[in-house]
């Protein structure tokens, strides 16, 4: 947890001014009960109302002292807290955009968002308690000196009460730690269940599963509410353990207070200064409990940030990677193997062939061919495991990534929109685009006239995933986002699956003209889509089967043989 501390140096004297003031604070209060004890011993017992009145303001003046002090403190504890919050949450954010999707697959989405939000709150709150790790050992070390200066023997009891209770709050931290850790786990179980629940709830009501994922829901709910129960028992027991010590402590001393007044050995002002450092020791002891019931939490999940933030991307620009300066980017893919992480078997292996610029090349093939693979391996958000992927002649690994996939229009298979407006999820391609340059991407995507139809036309506004258009109208919005870039090179991943074939076509018409000199590669399941491609790859379990044009491809390769047969009828295929 001290490591994430590194980042309250932008705070170093906001956290300097607090530890002084609360400092003065204790120091404050521990001298208040020395001036009851005079106002009791010396104005009370010789009945001077002057001395009362002078030292009653006085202890006025310094409570408020006191309390002025722990106001500002609290307040600038509070700005410290919320600026460490953001600032950790800014880096965590950061460090996790760096991420490839290996990263993603080995943390996962839902104990990334616990990490990001609740884990962060749990160590924002040790720095909002800041005051009381201050506070409570100042008050606690100065209790016993001041209540050993009034009257040593007294003291005796104190100082043998103190270490009973640490050693009650040891034990039973000892035992709450690993359920610390686990009550965290237990929320990124739930963050689990009801992500997939909102983002699959047509699918859910679909298949009437509605009542199986309540039951998945209560179960995490559950085995968190078991867990969370055994964490507040067992700190449950930790307050009364201290009360019952506590005034058991305070019987004795008042027991052995009164004999040693009776024995004109001490004062009762004395003793009144005495129980009210005992209860300070006390107050102290509560605070500490608080201390120690908050830092294991926070250290668990300080620990779970700290995992995110030590673990770096296995993809990232080399001290040799260069910028792409070309419009040329002929794409060549050499003898390129490629396992993903866990996986038994390579996804795909040993694939050569190039895509020249201006052309259009297709990959087809059946489900788990590696079509996908290919696409992912050339944005690198992977790197291959043999082989070498190079674009305009230069490889992956010498080019800056940035760079790279900014020469690249990419649409993926599932089309991704974001809130907000659909021209700004179109201008999200290239920021700077004009309204012209929008209306033209969209109108090429055959995406114009549907957005002509919404209320605000390319101001409406989009649900969060673009849930208020269809599957196609996404599809097309996608595909505007790509050309807006106007980008080098165009990768559409099955991206006209959702398109009717008319669509399809005028859609493939006018990308001809706008596309003319990138390089594309279209990824698709239809073979109506490819068939007037340059070049055409077949994937068969991750080798290719076949590479040449529709006609050639229908002569040498039975496997896009059986593709074409299976979708086209015979009037077609002739």
């Amino acid at each position: 947890m001290f490591k994430l501390f590194r980042l309250l140096k932008p705070y170093k004297f906001l956290v300097a001014a607090v530890i002084i003031l609360m400092l003065l604070q204790s120091l404050a209060q521990l001298y208040l009960p020395t001036l009851l004890s005079d106002i009791v011993d010396i104005g009370v017992v010789k009945g001077d109302i002057g001395y009362i009145i002078r030292y009653g303001a006085y202890m006025l003046l310094v409570a408020m002292g006191a309390m002025v002090c722990v106001i500002i403190a609290s307040y600038l504890l509070a700005k410290t807290a919320t600026g460490f919050g953001r600032d950790l949450r800014r880096t965590l954010f950061t460090h996790v955009e760096s991420f490839s999707l290996h990263e993603f697959d080995k943390l996962g989405t839902s104990s990334l968002i616990t990490r990001t939000t609740n884990d962060i709150a749990q160590v924002q709150q040790v720095i909002v308690m800041m005051r009381m790790f201050i506070g409570a050992p100042t008050m606690l070390i100065g209790g016993v000196i001041m209540a050993t200066y009034k009257d040593s023997h007294l003291a005796i009891v104190l100082i043998s009460v103190i270490p009973i209770l640490v050693l009650a709050i040891i034990v039973i931290m000892r035992k709450g730690l690993p359920l610390f850790k686990l009550l965290q786990v237990k929320i990124d179980g739930i963050n689990l269940v009801l992500r997939e629940n909102l983002t699959g709830i047509r699918v859910i009501r679909a298949f009437n599963r509605g009542e199986h994922e309540k039951r998945k829901f209560e179960k995490a709910n559950h085995d968190y509410t078991v867990t969370a129960v055994k964490v507040n028992t067992l700190m449950a027991t930790m307050m009364p353990i201290m009360m019952l010590v506590f005034n058991l402590g305070i019987v004795v001393i008042l027991w052995y207070g009164g004999i040693r007044i009776d024995g004109n050995q001490m004062q009762i002002g004395d003793l009144m200064a005495f129980i009210q450092y005992a209860m300070q020791i006390m107050f102290s002891m509560f605070m500490m409990t608080m201390i120690f019931m908050m830092i294991p939490r926070a250290s668990a999940s300080a620990v779970r940030i700290n995992e995110v933030l030590a673990l770096e991307s296995n993809i990232h620009n080399s001290h040799e990677a260069k910028e792409l300066n070309t419009n040329q980017a002929a794409i060549e893919f050499q003898h390129v193997t490629f396992s993903y992480p866990g996986a038994e078997q390579a996804a795909i292996h040993d694939i050569s062939f190039r895509a020249e610029s201006g052309e259009v090349t297709a990959i087809i093939g059946g489900t788990g061919s590696g079509k996908t693979t290919l696409i992912n391996l050339l944005l690198r958000f992977y790197d291959v495991d043999s082989g070498n992927i190079a674009v305009a002649g230069s490889s992956l690994p010498k080019l800056k990534i940035e760079n790279l996939r900014q020469q690249i229009g990419y649409v993926p298979q599932k089309a991704a929109l974001f809130s907000g407006t659909i021209a700004d999820n179109i201008r999200f391609g290239r920021e700077n685009a004009t309204d012209e340059e929008i209306h033209q991407a969209a109108t090429t995507a055959q995406a114009a006239d549907f957005i002509a139809e919404m209320k605000d036309g390319f101001q409406a506004v989009l649900a969060q995933g673009g849930t208020n258009l269809s599957g196609g109208q996404k599809q097309r919005l996608a595909i505007a986002r790509a050309l807006a870039r106007k980008p080098h090179i165009y990768v559409f991943d099955d991206s006209f699956s959702a398109l009717d074939f008319k669509t399809d076509a005028k859609l493939r018409a006018a990308l001809k003209t706008e596309t003319a000199e990138a390089t594309k590669i279209i990824v698709a399941q239809r073979v109506s889509t490819i068939m007037d491609a340059n070049r055409i790859i077949v994937l068969d379990e991750g080798r290719i089967a076949g590479i040449g044009t529709h006609a050639e491809l229908m002569k040498t390769c039975a496997i896009y043989q059986e593709i074409v047969a299976s979708q086209l009828s015979e009037e077609e295929i002739a």
